[in-house]
């Protein structure tokens, strides 16, 4: 039952992982459903259905072919996916900054002062709308209503009326004029029409308005007037019923452009600008802010997550760096002083690293010219048929004790008992729970813990138990954990790997959880154990914060 909640709650908070991870590369980037959200969601389900795969196919002994079709594709996903969740949580950080700096710098280019309108000596008239610029002077049709005070023959400016009523129920469009009337006509400045006007003056402010232009019998059309106004055949034109008076304002001088939008406003006016003021930028065209914003970070999350793991795979592929640690013995004799003894483990032969990985191991190996070579377990992921061959290089080993190797628990996936066999053909002397005398210091080993299982799990007692406590004692244990017991039998010195040192930043964080020591050495009362990063590794053939490494352990005698 226990099993079955863990099972559920790891595939719920997967799932969770995967769909938030979904959302923001192909969701977020996109204006709506399409084929990138689709490609999306069936790269990441394509992913991990590689990857669960490749691992059951590892695990249940399917073809190797199969193994190795799937692992690559499968594996790298694995990591990937890591790497693309941790950096899109890490976007969440940079996302709201990025806004920030999106606002202030259109804040910024909103304040610039904007190009004021150009202005010339002529007249000009302001279009609106469904307006239209007012004919020239002189012609019926140019012939406008005249609004606001008008000059009579007298010379007197008499006020304006606010409102005509031409017995139709509309409102004439008014015109924008200063006129002079003499005894044939009348001439008229600059002007512009608008357009038909609300008649609602209950709801809005009194708008200037002029009586209907209608031409003359027989002559040229006289202007219509708003007020009392003489004119030239001494005939005094009906007054325009009376409305509420719009607000005066100054008489422009001749020749002045008057904007029609100035004196004939729409309905409900929107709030004009003061001349000069800042307007507004436009808007641009293209991907809204936010959708700008999420495009940016899911792109720079993704590269940093294929860089990530790029670099890490070719950090593996490459080959184990060699790592030099010098470690004092205090019952060492002055004659071991600077012993030397390559420490190598988790080289996790597979379907991702064959033959060639394990020819560079064994070339670094021989390099450093040591006196003895410790294979401290995880050698291979898979079994002697198909991995024989790929772990053959082996057998170019060289070192002047001799070359030692204890199980691990990948192992004991794989068929220890095979593996053991096969070792000791390559020239390996297999430490199963026992121990050799050196010439300087007693070497031991036992198996791994999971070995337990099948009944060959370690034995501390059969390995150490009737040894000479007077001399140095080096312990190979695969894991860690093991340390506890090699505390309570005396051991000078626990070698061991298991760990990989975390492999993917921050699994360092997972493996210090379960393990005593994750990497390097440290001390456990009169006890040292150095935990060696591995040379190679499982699963993706990735690593990133936990290079593989070859250790070259020198061993210092206190005497010298």
């Amino acid at each position: 039952m226990v099993f079955v909640l863990v099972a559920t709650l790891v595939l719920a908070v997967i799932v969770t992982a995967n769909w938030y991870v979904w959302r923001r590369l192909f969701r977020d980037t996109t204006r709506g459903p399409g084929l990138t959200r689709r490609a999306g969601a069936v790269l990441i389900a394509g992913g991990w259905t590689l990857a669960i795969t490749a691992l059951v196919a590892e695990r249940s002994g399917a073809p190797f072919w199969l193994q190795q079709v799937l692992a690559w594709p499968g594996f790298l996903w694995l990591a990937l996916s890591i790497y693309l969740l941790l950096a899109v949580v890490a976007g969440e950080i940079v996302r709201p900054l990025l806004h920030r700096f999106l606002e202030h710098r259109a804040r910024r280019d909103g304040r610039a002062p904007q190009p004021g309108p150009t202005t010339t000596g002529e007249p000009a008239a302001t279009s609106q709308p469904g307006a239209a610029a007012a004919g020239a002077p002189g012609s019926p049709a140019g012939r406008t209503p005249a609004t606001g005070p008008q000059r009579n023959g007298s010379g007197t400016v008499a006020p304006a009326a606010t409102r005509p009523a031409d017995g139709t129920g509309t409102t004439p469009a008014p015109a924008t004029a200063w006129q002079a009337d003499g005894a044939g006509g009348a001439a008229a400045a600059s002007a512009t029409v608008a357009g038909p006007q609300p008649d609602d003056d209950a709801t809005r402010a009194p708008a200037p308005a002029t009586a209907p232009s209608q031409p003359a019998h027989g002559h040229d059309a006289p202007t219509p007037a708003t007020a009392s106004q003489g004119n030239g055949g001494g005939v005094t034109p009906e007054p325009a019923p009376s409305a509420p008076a719009a607000t005066s304002q100054p008489a422009p001088s001749r020749g002045t452009t008057v904007s029609a939008t100035a004196l004939h406003p729409q309905a409900d006016p929107a709030p004009l600008a003061p001349e000069g003021s800042p307007q507004p930028p436009a808007t641009p065209a293209g991907p809204s802010r936010r959708l700008f914003v999420s495009r940016v970070v899911a792109g720079a999350a993704a590269a940093a997550a294929v860089g990530t793991v790029g670099y890490g795979t070719y950090g593996v592929l490459r080959g184990p760096q060699v790592k030099r640690v010098t470690v004092p013995l205090a019952k060492l004799p002055r004659a071991a002083h600077g012993y030397r003894i390559a420490v190598v483990s988790d080289v996790h032969l597979g379907p991702v690293l064959g033959r060639g990985f394990a020819q560079k191991v064994v070339d670094t190996i021989n390099s450093t010219q040591p006196d003895l070579i410790a294979v401290v377990g995880d050698l291979v992921d898979g079994s002697v048929k198909d991995l024989g061959p790929a772990a053959a290089p082996l057998a170019q080993l060289r070192a002047r004790h001799g070359s030692y190797f204890v199980t691990g628990n990948h192992e004991y996936f794989s068929g220890a008992g095979q593996w053991v066999e096969e070792v000791r053909r390559l020239g390996l002397d297999p430490l199963e729970n026992a121990r050799r005398e050196m010439p300087h210091f007693d070497l031991a080993g036992v198996n791994d813990v999971a070995g337990e299982d099948e009944g060959q799990g370690p034995d501390f007692a059969k390995a150490l138990g009737d040894r000479d406590t007077a001399r140095a004692c080096v312990l190979l244990a695969h894991q860690p954990v093991q340390i506890h017991d090699a505390v309570e039998h005396g051991v000078d010195l626990q070698l061991s790997g298991h760990t990989h040192g975390g492999q993917l930043w921050p699994g360092n964080l997972i493996a210090a959880g379960a393990n005593p020591t994750v990497a390097g050495l440290e001390r456990y009362g009169d006890t040292q154990l150095y935990v060696s990063r591995g040379a190679g590794a499982w699963g993706p053939p990735t690593r990133v914060g936990a290079p593989s490494d070859i250790t070259l352990i020198e061993l210092a005698s206190k005497q010298a």
